[in-house]
């Protein structure tokens, strides 16, 4: 099967800067609508037969123009939420976006049991995200869009595309409406392609605001 694994758009704690994990979360901002009202162009011909959303507000707003596109109604998930926060919920400095891309993108190297500041491991985040897919999967549909969250969507796909290593994971940008595009099924997937900026092109994007699970991780090695 193929799956189009997209990020939501942008939302007003992404502007800020902020570790904004929490459900139900915030919605969209004025550009984040505009990105997602440009996705039934990029997808609307994609032989996109399911759609799947996260519990949080941002994945349904986003998906929601593709869905009224196709004539198909989303189904939530919990296991496609973006990774707990925990401690650092809320904080917006450089350290503490550091301290988390870092710990999950450490996730994806093998170092599962390294917790979130007072929140999941690696088994944890990833087995709920695996979960997810395994129902995607299950459903019997040749392709599905499935709107997830930024740092969730490039941890994962490091872990479970042997084809996305850790490089790429870190130093691959994805923007709001940005896109991994994989084939095959739970346990042998394929990259595709990976979208680094929002999917309605260079003038729906804006690298400054796309939040900390959009942004490059430095100090990690290809």
């Amino acid at each position: 099967m193929r799956l189009h694994l997209v990020r939501h758009g942008q939302t007003p704690s992404n502007v800020g800067y902020f570790l904004d994990t929490l459900e139900p979360g915030p919605g969209l901002t004025e550009l984040g609508h505009r990105q997602a009202a440009a996705i039934p162009r990029v997808l609307g011909d994609s032989g996109i037969e399911a759609i799947w959303v996260s519990t949080l507000v941002r994945t349904h707003l986003t998906a929601a123009p593709l869905a009224q596109h196709l004539g198909l109604t989303p189904r939530e998930h919990a296991g496609l939420r973006e990774i707990s926060a925990g401690a650092l919920e809320m904080a917006n400095d450089d350290a503490s976006a550091q301290k988390y891309l870092s710990v999950a993108l450490g996730w994806a190297d093998g170092a599962l049991d390294v917790r979130m500041p007072g929140g999941e491991d690696g088994t944890e985040a990833l087995g709920r995200f695996d979960a997810a897919i395994e129902e995607v999967a299950a459903s019997g549909v040749g392709t599905a869009a499935v709107f997830s969250h930024g740092a969730m969507l490039r941890v994962w796909a490091a872990a479970r595309c042997a084809e996305v290593d850790l490089g790429l994971a870190a130093h691959a940008p994805l923007s709001n409406t940005g896109a991994v595009v994989l084939d095959g099924e739970p346990g042998a997937w394929r990259l595709v392609a990976w979208h680094a900026e929002a999917l309605g092109g260079a003038l729906l994007d804006d690298a400054a605001t796309d939040g900390v699970a959009g942004e490059v991780v430095e100090g990690v090695e290809d």
